[in-house]
């Protein structure tokens, strides 16, 4: 077997780096039809004939000037860890715009591969290329392929083995910039190769000192008094423009696109909003009426499973303490949260498939035309968006932005947003407090959650992040239809992640909740008396103004820090239901919540709460990583809990009034 060859994929945002990664690594890396899904480079390794190749997925970048993180960590893998192929994964369907970081990438001095990736979609717009002339234009190989479908993938890398084997031999095009930019870089490479700098990346060097880029200034400690940066990339362009009509036709020569078709309604700056809001509600309603059918199919093998393991354990003369234990800590615990399974698989479906289908990256653009007003970027929105999925990749996610200011900001709001745990907690309270209006319930959990982060943004805004606004720069990319593949992993690695949570987290933290319902420093005891009824006891009066003052929401909302299921797989293991969703059991524990003095405003206001109270430990933790300061993790965890205790204090309150 030959020495491993390190591969770097590199191309814009949407073109399909990320799927070309899956398709020959087998992983399952979120894919996304808009830009910041791939924040961080990705490793896989792959054999190939007697080739073990090393790919690695690097962030989706428009160039290699240090504007943002993606950038910056693309530009300093490429130098610093000196992969032996680049290939530049390009959007054939947009071949023009792609090529700039095409002549960026080949100025580097490393071997460089274009893969035309996207041909099925490009072919089906009228293009045609002709990949022959490219590949003598820009002195370098050409490859097409269809990612999604894993075509063309045998021929890449071959390609790859081929450029790695001859790469001593490889000789980068060189741009004329004309006689007064070339005497400046001619002078610069003399004064670079005294501080013996690689050959093959001098010309680069140069380029970036005459662009006044201050990173490679400050690192080669060499200045030049002119800045070239407009003036080279003009060039760049013309350079593109000149070749482009000899590699590139476009049979249908269609001046308005379908993807601009309906571009023309769905960002228009008066049906937008709605029509994003009108789709937010069918995903809520989908989420509640399909996700319901088939909880309350999920809840029967639960009783079922529940009833055979209580007969099992009785019949072998198991301790009632052990007993107890299985039954109602773990099964109740465990399967008071994986009852809402389907709820959850219904909501990434239809995130997935908007996602997929393009117009999530609608939603930023049209909501930057309102938030720019607030003094905000619409790019933040991102972030927030996929908020509603998770807040940890959310958060990371925010990479994306190039203001450390607004970057800090989003990572501060981004928790508001209503991820997907907290779901089973207005499913359980929307179903027994508000039947009939669960899905509007939901929905206005959800777009609280989005008000409250957009004023709280504002505040920090004048506060801690006083300055202009970074403009939003984004590519919508065209409507396809959502790929089944890329849906179902999307969804299925959803799944199984809320599955090993349950399996995992919530199994010890319903462990954990059983013993403190069972004992207290004496031994056994009555609930009432137990470890837990005394920590609830002890925090309950502070949610007395919120209309929840009582000992079980209060130990709940403590163990939701862990992770915002375990607030319904407490409430599952104090009162002894270990499936919320039947009928039957839902009736005892409407039951129940109302003997604790549970009335439709205070279990609004609890909802209110779930929703906006310290974030969970997970996602502390990648704020903690991504601000690198246990300073905004502390405030984090600290202004989240009493912005949460003022805004659900003030729906109660005002409800009070009001009703």
């Amino acid at each position: 077997m030959n020495d491993n060859i390190k591969v770097a994929f590199v191309g814009n945002p949407n073109c399909g780096k990320t799927t070309l990664f899956n398709a020959y690594t087998g992983a399952k890396h979120k894919v996304g039809n808009w830009p910041g899904v791939t924040v961080e480079k990705k490793e896989g390794t792959i054999t190939y004939g007697d080739n073990k190749i090393t790919l690695v997925d690097l962030p989706g970048i428009y160039s290699i000037s240090p504007y943002s993180m993606e950038e910056i960590l693309t530009r300093e893998y490429i130098i610093e860890d000196d992969p032996d192929v680049v290939v530049n994964i390009v959007d054939a369907s947009n071949l023009e715009r792609n090529l700039y970081l095409t002549l960026q990438l080949i100025e580097l001095g490393k071997p460089v591969i274009i893969a035309l990736n996207m041909m099925d979609v490009a072919k089906s717009r009228g293009f045609v290329i002709d990949k022959k002339k490219l590949s003598k234009q820009l002195n370098v190989s050409v490859v097409e392929v269809v990612a999604t479908k894993k075509m063309g993938l045998d021929d890449l890398l071959q390609q790859i083995i081929e450029v790695s084997n001859e790469k001593e031999q490889y000789k980068p095009i060189e741009l004329d910039y004309g006689n007064e930019i070339e005497q400046h870089l001619i002078k610069i490479e003399n004064e670079l190769k005294l501080q013996n700098v690689d050959e093959n990346i001098l010309r680069w060097y140069s380029l970036k000192i005459v662009e006044n880029d201050s990173e490679i200034i400050n690192k080669l400690n060499i200045v030049d008094k002119c800045n070239y940066e407009e003036e080279i990339a003009k060039i760049k362009y013309d350079y593109i423009t000149n070749f482009i009509s000899n590699v590139l036709v476009n049979s249908l020569d269609e001046d308005e696109t379908f993807s601009d078709k309906i571009d023309k309604i769905v960002t228009n700056k008066w049906a937008g909003l709605p029509i994003f809001m009108a789709m937010m509600l069918l995903v809520f309603a989908f989420t509640f009426e399909v996700g319901n059918y088939l909880a309350s199919l999920l809840s029967g093998v639960f009783q079922i499973l529940s009833g055979c393991i209580t007969d099992l354990l009785t019949s072998a003369s198991a301790a009632d303490w052990l007993i107890s234990l299985i039954v109602d800590g773990i099964i109740g615990g465990v399967g008071g949260i994986l009852v809402f399974l389907p709820n959850i698989a219904c909501l990434f479906l239809a995130i997935s498939i908007l996602e997929d289908s393009g117009y999530m990256a609608r939603v930023a653009l049209i909501m930057d035309k309102f938030m720019r007003k607030l003094g905000l970027s619409g790019k933040a929105f991102i972030p927030m968006i996929l908020g509603f999925g998770c807040s940890v990749p959310a958060i990371m996610t925010a990479r994306t932005l190039e203001d450390e200011r607004d970057r800090l900001i989003t990572i501060l709001i981004t928790p508001f947003m209503s991820c997907s745990a907290r779901l089973p907690i207005y499913i359980l309270f929307s179903n027994i407090f508000f039947p009939g209006n669960e899905i509007l319930i939901a929905f206005s959990l959800y777009l609280l959650g989005v008000i409250v982060a957009v004023f709280v943004a504002i505040v920090f805004k004048k506060t801690i992040s006083k300055g202009k606004t970074a403009p939003l720069i984004l590519e919508l990319p065209a409507y396809k239809k959502p790929a089944p593949r890329t849906i179902f992993i999307f969804v299925w690695e959803k799944v199984k992640g809320y599955i090993v949570k349950a399996g995992t987290i919530i199994f010890v933290a319903s462990i954990i909740i059983w013993f403190l319902l069972e004992f207290n420093l004496s031994g056994k005891t009555d609930i009432t008396t137990s470890l837990g009824a005394s920590i609830g006891q002890f925090i309950a009066p502070v949610f007395n103004p919120l209309g929840f003052g009582n000992w079980q929401a209060a130990l709940s909302l403590i163990a939701g820090i862990m992770g915002k299921e375990i607030v319904v797989s407490t409430m599952s293991v104090i009162y002894g239901i270990g499936d919320v969703v039947s009928d039957g059991n839902m009736l005892a524990l409407s039951t129940q919540l109302k003997s604790a003095g549970f009335t439709q405003l205070s279990a609004y206001a609890f909802m209110v709460f779930s929703l906006l109270y310290t974030p969970c430990v997970a996602t502390l933790g990648v704020i903690k990583k991504e601000t690198n300061s246990w300073k905004w993790t502390i405030f984090s965890f600290v202004y989240q809990l009493v912005v949460a205790w003022v805004v659900a204090t003030v729906v109660y309150q005002i409800g009070n009034l009001i009703i």
